[in-house]
């Protein structure tokens, strides 16, 4: 549900997403669409922020849980197993629990790592625009490189909580799966909840142990944050640059009757916005996951599978890539595949507008974005 105020609005003409080379009068006649102002970070009421963020982003989690679930389960196992077959695998042998295992481990990091997540990203932001905006880019350019760095630098902050919150909620994800995801062994669990699990990693390998694969997270996750802040800054321009031409040539009728008929201007309210960052937010999440998903791969093997019970040493990323390639081809590290496309272009759609609504909400003076 959006709030009940529409936010101060700034202007942006549809030649800023795409050239257009009609003549300048054209142009400047041309409607501009009034898009809402971005709110940074020293306009938020931090303790709203992060008290609603944790409770809004938690229910997000738990909606799209069970696709990381089956994602995983995919990308462990050892043949190439349909995602509706594992789904339904699951919900035949371990029932909806199987769909949650790990999640109240995962819960318990999402909100510490989240706030890092949020806090990085929104004060890289401001910085990195406002340096940019000094140096003379563009405002496009600015927004971009702002975005792609602040994507960046969250990353690589919240991997620092994330990374053993996800080695531990992983194994429990995948307690039972025995490499054929048609034949699981429940009774292979090993570990009685995500402190037991804990407990048992730093027993085994130390604090290593639970930083498993943090190298191959911070390589997965950093560049593909990136790329989506990025992308989804551009692919917002340009969505908003196709509503505009779509608007000039519906205008240029009305202007060839009424010549008295000056520029057009476009308020969109408040769905329209969502519809938009929800479209924008969902392509970017797509082209990340389709890029970065082989490094995914490789880090879940890494994090997951434990060597040691068979008497020997974890794998190294080499390896990796080499068991991979003889179980599958290179088409095995597109495992689970579907299932990350789907998880990340909903997570990104959910994410955005449930970001930037919150962002709203959290704004320390509402007087100011009321219309």
């Amino acid at each position: 549900m959006m709030p009940s105020f529409l936010p101060d609005f700034v202007f942006l003409s549809p030649k800023v997403a795409k050239m257009s080379l009609k003549a300048a009068s054209e142009e400047d006649s041309a409607p501009d669409i009034r898009l809402p102002s971005d709110i940074d970070w020293k306009m938020l009421d931090k303790s709203k922020f992060f008290l609603l963020g944790a409770a809004l982003f938690s229910g997000v989690s738990a909606t799209l849980y069970p696709v990381i679930v089956v994602k995983t389960r995919q990308q462990v196992s050892q043949m190439e197993v349909s995602s509706r077959r594992t789904a339904f695998t699951i919900m035949r042998h371990e029932g909806i629990r199987g769909l949650y295992r790990g999640f109240s481990t995962s819960l318990m990091g999402t909100i510490p790592a989240r706030a890092l997540y949020m806090t990085a990203l929104e004060v890289t932001k401001s910085s990195v625009g406002t340096a940019t905006i000094r140096l003379g880019f563009t405002e496009p350019t600015a927004a971009a490189i702002a975005n792609a760095a602040a994507g960046l630098s969250a990353a690589m902050a919240a991997q620092f909580v994330w990374t053993p919150i996800d080695v531990v909620s992983q194994r429990l994800m995948v307690q039972g799966c025995t490499g054929n995801p048609s034949s699981p062994n429940v009774s292979l669990c090993k570990y009685a909840g995500g402190i037991d699990a804990c407990r048992k990693i730093l027993n085994a390998d130390g604090l290593r142990g639970l930083y498993r694969g943090f190298g191959m997270s911070i390589l997965t996750y950093a560049p593909s944050n990136a790329v989506w802040w990025a992308s989804y800054s551009v692919t917002q321009r340009l969505v908003w640059g196709g509503i505009g031409s779509y608007l000039c040539k519906r205008d240029e009728i009305t202007k060839d009757n009424d010549k008295s008929i000056g520029s057009v201007s476009f308020r969109p309210d408040s769905k329209t916005v969502v519809v938009v960052q929800g479209v924008s937010a969902a392509m970017a999440g797509g082209v990340s996951a389709l890029i970065t998903m082989p490094l995914d791969t490789i880090k879940t093997r890494l994090q997951v599978l434990d060597w040691k019970e068979n008497g020997r040493r974890p794998p190294t990323i080499a390896e990796t890539v080499r068991n991979l390639v003889k179980e599958g081809g290179w088409a095995a590290f597109y495992r689970g595949l579907g299932p990350r496309w789907a998880s990340m272009s909903m997570s990104a759609t959910t994410m955005i507008t449930t970001y930037e609504f919150l962002k709203r909400l959290s704004a320390k003076n509402r007087d100011v974005l009321t219309c």
